[in-house]
Formats: C-alpha cells, structure tokens, sequence
C-alpha cells in the first residue's frame, strides 16, 4: 500500500475531531478568543443546541482583512509572537480553532480593526475559503458558526439532545465568566436569555463574589469563606463553601489556573483532600479557586482542549491548596451553613387545625419534651472529654445537688455565648439553647462526636501515629510500576505508620502497620495505595483509613443520643462546640446545630 500525504481538508477535519467535539467545544474556543481580544462584552446566540447556529459577538480588538484570511488557517495565530510554548499567556496559542471548526460548518468571520473605517466577511464551507467581503459591524469580532458537523454527518450521530447540548455550552460560558468578572456576558438561545452577566466593576476580589453569586448562588456567598494563600511564586485566592453547604456531585466545583477553567485530577484530590475531615465520600463541597503562577511552572499543552494542565511541582500546588482551604475551614469555627436555618424553617407546617382528641398522657407519650434535673439519688458520669468541667466533689455529690431545679442551675449563664445558654432537652436527644435573638438546636450526638474526634487528631498529631511491629513480615506481590511508586514515598508512608521496602522487582516487604488500624489487610491496603498513587499521587487512602478510624471511634465514645443531660453538661457541650474547629458539622457533613433567629420564628406565628 503506498503511503501517501491526505488532503489539507481531511487534515482539517480529523483535528476538528479532537477539538471540536460538540457545540459547547465551538462555543469555548470562539469565547476564549474574544476574551484574548480584550473584549468588555461577549454575546453568544445559540440555536438547535448549537446544530443550526453558534453566533458568538464581542467589542473586542478585531481584525484586519489580510488577518481575516490568516485566522481560518491552520496554525495561524497572534498569540505566540516569540514562539515560546513555555511562557503562554493567552487562553488560545495553537491557532486550530477556526480553521477545525470550518471544516466541519459554513463559517462567517466578519471584524473590524480598532480605528479602522471598514468592516469585512470571510465565509469557509466544509474547509473550503470563500473570497472577502464588505460587511456592516461595529468595532469588534462576529462569528457565526452554521450546520455544525454537517461535513461529517457521523459526528452528528453522537450528539445529545438540543437541550443537552445547551446546557454544556452554558457551562463553558459560566467558567469563563467567573475567571473573568469584568467582561459581560450573554447567553442566548431561540429569543431566551439564559445568560445575562453584566461587566463587574470594582477590586477584582470583591468583583469575582459578585460574579460568582451571579453564577453559582445567592446561597453560596452567603456561606462562602475567602481563600488567599501564597507560597514559593504560587498565588491562591478564591472562595469555599463550609461542609454543610454540599451538594451529590462535583459540579459546583470550579477551579482555574491563570484565568483558564480546567478539570485536574490533581487539583479535584486537594478539595477532597481538605475535605475529608468533614463530608462523607459521596459529598462534595463548593468551591471556586483561582491559581495564579509563572507560565513556565505550569504546562498547558498537554490536551487538544486545554482542560487538563500539568505542574512542574505537583506537590507543591497541592500542598498549597490543601493547607489554604483547612486554614480557612479552621477559622470558621463552629460556624454552619445558613441553608441548615432555611431548610429547617422550610420543614415547619402549620399544625392541624384544632384540637383532635386524646388525653393528656397520650400527648406526652408522641411530644413530650424534658427540662429535667438528675433523679435524687441517682449518678450521671460527666460527658466523655468534658470531666475538667466538672466540680471536683462531683463524685461526692449529695442528693441535694441532683434535686436543685434546672433554672436555677442555667440562671446564671448567659444567653449572649454564640450559641446561647442551654434550656432544655427534647426526646433526649437535642439540647435547645436560648441566644440573645433567637434559639439554637443542638444535635448532641453529632456535636460531641465532632469534639471527640478532633481531640483525637490533636493526640495523633501531637504524639505521632504509633505503630505495630508485624511478628513476621509480609511480602506482597505487585506489578513492578506499583512496588516503583510505594518505594518512592516510603518516607512519607512510614510517617504515617506504614514501613514496608521494595523486596525485589516485583514484590514490596511490610515490616510495620499503623496501630490504630488494627487487624488489617494489607495486601489489599497496599493495592489501594498503589492506585491512589496512580490516580492522584499522593498516599490519600492510608490517610482517610486512620482518620475514618478515628471518626469510627469518636462515634462510640461520644455521648449517645437518648441520654439525658443535666444543665451543666448541656452548657459545657455549647461552650466546647464555641471553641472546637468545624463543630458546625459532624464528622459526615451533616450540620450539629440549627439556628433559628428570633425574627423568623415570629414570621411563623404571623407577628411580623
């Protein structure tokens, strides 16, 4: 068979392939290129989901003729004036957008300059270049894309509904408005706005928040904690949401590195990573990170669709965001997200009308709340962490003490704590405390589970991980790319309890296992190490192993729902949970406490 050059349009259309792959792809491409003309405002019209049209308008530099005639070329671009692949600047630098995407539609590119008189038109079909032409339009760039993929009717077999399509393109139009806040943009489709994002003004901080909350919610900025962060050239900023704002899938999740949205393994492993202490593993927070660093520290050809990058020091970006995100995940305190307050007041029905029936008894069986000293006579042990609390004669105490009435002890403390002071106890289960204007609910199983559960990473932290020393060590066998990555981060592994050697090319020795996993399988361990480090690089598993211990035993050892609790100790939950980093939430993400402001529970009665 003789080997032979194929035609300049086949070229074409096989590399629209890789960066055309639907609607949402055009829709991309051609924004980001209004973004690098310095446009102010970008306008994109859709219709059939992007199958009939993709019309994308911007105020931006524009073009001349002759650079009109250029653009629809392959590997034609301004964007590398010195041909340097290591420090790009721009969102596009290959010059294959254009001419992929007129390979595959009848294209119409028509601009005009800044400062020039004329405007023109250049028309592709299927790859095919058409002669220039005058045309009527305002400084800036219009590019109309029609009959996308009709020149390879196969591609069109694989799209989704018109619908699908559209929401993929919103998508790509919302990550590239909120790296960009003071350009506006509009997204349209068959006369309806879907998009309408006007340019922010001001500080480029305070402009992203309002972008943002434009984008992703009004719930998000009012539970969203500001990241800044710097280390060794890398600059970190952005906003996170607290563990109890979550949602069932990483959508919310948006993460960009010098103003280009991207989807990294990599940076997608330090959310989870931050988040691990706080949310189960079928949750996902909300966050929106913005990275800023040298053009050489990171490379972004290593994808046709640039959504992918890859860092010179890996480690260090992780590193960076991991810390950055828990520091400020420390400093919201026990502080929960306002949507817990919402649902909560969202849930409550107006009672039925009237009395129903039934005797006294009855009522107190199905709702019956306590405010209720210990029985005389009978000894409570303090809750498990809260003994300093405690009088010392506690032990010693006589029946007169245990008979004192709960007001009396709760008289005292003040309702102007963060979280109030302590009232009552309904079904032995929630502790309801009074605040200076309003009340707040408190789950007492899943607040204290949160209080043991960091005292018992300080001790891990403050003592180390202790380890267990194997009677005989166990060789396991693994493919030779896996014993080559555990060897390579032994030191790391054994400062997490785990010493193992590689033992040949095939084969990795373990002479010790962190004690808090007990009896463990470590073979099996061991694989899962492996691909995390395939997946992510980073020894996440063992990790998320011991802490998912210690949540197993800050369960257990934390005061059961059902237990009825005296004044003191209800009072000592409260002022512990003040204290206690991420005590808004239990160990799964769910909130420990409800608050209910003054003026809202008036709103139900109808006094307001």
């Amino acid at each position: 068979m003789t080997i032979r050059r194929l035609p300049e349009t086949l070229v074409n259309r096989i590399a629209a392939g890789e960066v055309v792959e639907r609607p949402a792809a055009a829709v991309k491409e051609l924004v980001e290129n209004a973004i690098d003309a310095e446009a102010g405002n970008i306008d994109v019209v859709m219709r059939d989901g992007g199958r009939a049209l993709i019309a994308v308008t911007d105020d931006g530099r524009g073009m001349l003729p002759g650079e009109l005639e250029l653009a629809v070329e392959r590997h034609a671009t301004s964007k590398l004036p010195s041909d340097d692949l290591v420090n790009i600047a721009s969102l596009g630098f290959r010059g294959e957008a254009l001419p992929s995407i007129a390979a595959v539609s009848r294209l119409t590119l028509a601009s005009r300059a800044s400062g020039s008189e004329e405007a023109w038109k250049l028309t592709v079909e299927g790859g095919r270049r058409g002669p220039l032409a005058p045309a009527a339009l305002p400084r800036g760039t219009r590019v109309e894309v029609r009959d996308l993929f009709y020149a390879t009717p196969a591609r069109l077999k694989f799209l989704k509904t018109a619908r699908t399509e559209l929401t993929h393109a919103e998508d790509a139009v919302k990550r590239l408005a909120m790296a960009h806040p003071h350009i506006g943009f509009t997204l349209a489709d068959d006369n309806r706005k879907l998009l309408d994002l006007a340019a922010a003004q001001g500080e480029l901080f305070a402009a992203r928040l309002r972008r943002l909350t434009a984008v992703m919610s009004r719930d998000f900025a009012a539970n969203a904690l500001p990241i800044e962060a710097e280390r060794e050239g890398l600059y970190l900023s952005g906003y996170i949401g607290l563990p109890t704002l979550n949602r069932g899938n990483a959508q919310q999740q948006f993460l960009f590195v010098n103003g280009r949205p991207v989807r990294d393994k990599l940076l997608y492993g330090a959310i989870r990573g931050a988040y691990q202490d706080f949310l189960a593993r079928d949750r996902h927070p909300l966050v929106a990170l913005f990275l800023e660093l040298a053009p050489e520290l990171v490379d972004v050809n290593v994808h046709p669709a640039k959504a992918e990058v890859r860092f010179r020091d890996p480690g260090l970006v992780r590193g960076l965001i991991v810390s950055a995100a828990k520091h400020a995940l420390a400093a919201a305190g026990h502080r929960a997200s306002t949507t817990v307050s919402q649902s909560a007041l969202g849930a409550l029905r107006p009672a039925g009308s009237g009395y129903q029936g039934g005797d006294s008894a009855a009522y107190q069986g199905g709702g019956r709340y306590v405010v209720v000293p210990r029985l005389p006579g009978s000894y409570h042990a303090p809750l498990p962490g809260m003994e300093s609390t405690a009088p010392a004669a506690r032990q010693a105490m006589g029946v007169a003490e245990a008979q004192a009435p709960y007001e009396a002890a709760a008289a005292g403390v003040s309702a102007d704590f963060p979280l109030g002071a302590a009232r009552a106890q309904l079904h032995a289960t929630y502790v309801v405390a009074q605040t200076r204007d309003g009340i707040v609910i408190v789950d007492q199983h899943a607040a204290h589970e949160r209080l043991v559960y960091e005292r018992m990473k300080a001790q891990l932290a403050e003592h180390g991980v202790a380890r267990q020393l194997l009677l005989l060590p166990e060789v396991v066998e693994l493919e030779e790319t896996a014993v080559e990555r555990l060897a390579g981060r032994a030191a790391e592994l054994a400062e997490l309890g785990l010493v193992l050697e590689a033992f040949g090319p095939g084969a990795v020795i373990v002479r010790e296992v962190p004690a808090l996993l007990g009896e463990v399988d470590v073979q099996g361990l061991l694989r899962d190490l492996a691909d995390e480090l395939a997946e992510l690089g980073e020894a996440l598993a063992l990790r998320e192993r011991l802490e998912q211990v210690c949540g197993t035993l800050s369960c257990h050892g934390s005061v059961r729902a059902g237990r009825q609790l005296n004044g003191e100790e209800m009072n000592a939950l409260l002022r512990q949970m003040e204290t206690t980093p991420h005590s808004g939430q239990c160990n799964h993400g769910r909130p420990t406490y409800v608050e209910l402001k003054l003026a809202d529970i008036e709103r139900l009665f109808g006094r307001r």
